[in-house]
């Protein structure tokens, strides 16, 4: 809503500064208008303050006096950019901030010059903007975590606009399908006008970081040891081709994180290409997740992201996605099947504990890491089946898996499994709590010293994108831009 929208509503200040603006137009005095209206000037001026409201039937003879109707009184013309300001400034000192700051309300003469009420509600806005970004808790990123997670639901995680883009890039290269190579990678990039620089002192807090100014890409030169060097260098450029700015919110920061991954994997694994592919695995029964992370020479989680994106669109299967770190909690997660994964009283999934006789948890026990797990689950909305795959990260073992209800598993290479699981988490005796026998043998005989997550009690770091120290990279710019 903008300054003069919410100045327009018909509350008692606004009522009042328009039942001015109109007596000033008309050459009324306060005293002329007062006597018209058989009312003291002192009771007026209470009314066009705002200090106090008219009954509708005082309003109807204060129109008629002014020669005007009560509808025109109550929604007429806007008001004039002086009334609109005095309007705002008077809620904004009702308001916490100046509650806060210890100051308090005063009257707004007409000797008080228009620049400095301009100048009061500027600092105004920017101090409230100051403490809504400092306010950016944890439960403000679930929030905003939930809200995206439901819009990739609704369009089962299928992003048409964001295809369209990468298919207008590869075909720019005159990509044929199949593997994108570190020289197409190179190519897009000088197609969108970027040269690839390799640093080994890229700022701690940046994956990469793009001069605009001189066409230069940076990249850590121990990235090819830690990953896919073409998921670096595509992730980097995904931003400038979706032509993202700053993000103003922690919820724009995470759709524009969404955005820049899908169009990631839709580059290393191109729609047209692969969708025929995962069409004939799909007649001869035989859909697998690793067939497709080999075709395409990606990691397990890409392919994995990537056939969530394609399997209820071209396949129609609907599909579930977990990553689960080793200590048991969800890092990502989606799904468009029923599948009933634990939350939080905001609907958040990421965080939570899964459970430990789910396919997720269950992997990491399983000691053949070369070949994938498969396993049925029952749960108490349906038998679900997956496979996963345990791979390693900076922060140590994930868990990856994609699962679906048991109807569909007759296309999934693995349906033959023997592995089976019941998880009930929605029954606190399932897995949260310890069964009977070992709680009375050690729950008055035990005290664990607790590791508490480093973002429990800390709110998000603050700044458009967070967790950026913005002065490492300025001087990283500064020791690298061509001279």
């Amino acid at each position: 809503m903008t300054l003069a929208e919410s100045a327009e509503e018909p509350d008692a200040l606004t009522i009042g500064r328009r039942i001015r603006q109109l007596r000033t137009a008309r050459g009324m005095t306060l005293d002329e208008l007062a006597g018209a209206i058989d009312r003291a000037p002192s009771q007026l001026s209470m009314f066009e303050t705002g200090k106090r409201e008219p009954k509708l039937t005082l309003l109807q003879t204060i129109a008629r006096a002014l020669g005007t109707t009560l509808d025109e009184l109550l929604e007429g013309e806007p008001l004039d950019e002086r009334s609109t300001m005095e309007i705002a400034l008077e809620r904004a000192m009702k308001g916490q901030t100046f509650q806060t700051l210890g100051i308090s309300p005063f009257r707004i003469a007409k000797s008080v010059p228009s620049e400095a009420l301009k100048t009061m509600l500027a600092l105004h806005g920017e101090i409230e903007r100051l403490r809504d970004e400092r306010a950016a808790t944890p439960e403000e990123a679930r929030r905003a975590n939930v809200e995206l997670r439901h819009l990739m639901r609704t369009q089962d995680n299928y992003f048409a606009d964001l295809e369209q883009r990468a298919a207008e890039i590869l075909a720019a290269v005159q990509h044929p399908g199949g593997p994108l190579t570190q020289r197409t990678a190179s190519e897009i990039a000088a197609h969108l006008g970027f040269t690839l620089h390799y640093a080994p002192d890229l700022p701690q807090t940046t994956r990469s970081v793009a001069d605009l100014a001189h066409g230069r890409l940076y990249l850590s030169s121990s990235i090819p040891s830690k990953g896919d060097p073409r998921a670096a260098v595509l992730q980097a450029l995904s931003s400038r081709i979706l032509g993202h700015g700053e993000p103003r919110s922690y919820a724009e920061f995470l759709r524009q994180r969404v955005e820049t991954n899908y169009l990631t994997g839709a580059l290393l694994i191109p729609e047209a290409h692969v969708v025929p592919i995962l069409q004939d695995a799909k007649s001869r029964r035989a859909i697998s997740v690793e067939d497709l992370r080999d075709t395409y020479s990606v990691s397990y989680e890409t392919a994995a992201h990537r056939f969530t994106n394609l399997a209820t669109r071209h396949l129609g299967i609907p599909v579930h996605f977990l990553k689960v770190h080793e200590s048991g909690t969800i890092t990502k997660a989606y799904e468009n099947d029923d599948v009933n994964f634990p939350t939080d009283r905001l609907g958040s999934i990421e965080g939570q504990m899964c459970c430990r006789r789910w396919t997720s948890r269950a992997v990491f026990d399983v000691e053949d890491r070369f070949n994938p797990y498969y396993q049925y689950t029952d749960t108490g909305n349906g038998t679900y089946w997956c496979t996963a795959r345990v791979e390693p990260s900076s922060e140590g073992l994930h868990s990856v898996s994609v699962g679906v209800r048991f109807d569909d598993t007759k296309w999934f290479v693995g349906r033959d499994t023997p592995n089976r699981g019941v998880s009930k988490h929605s029954v606190e005796t399932c897995c949260r709590r310890a069964p009977a026998e070992l709680e009375a043998r050690w729950r008055e005989n035990s005290w664990p010293n607790v590791r508490t997550p480093r973002t429990l009690l800390a709110t998000l770091p603050t700044g458009s994108f967070p967790g950026v120290d913005t002065t490492d990279v300025y001087e990283f710019l500064d020791a690298h831009a061509p001279r």
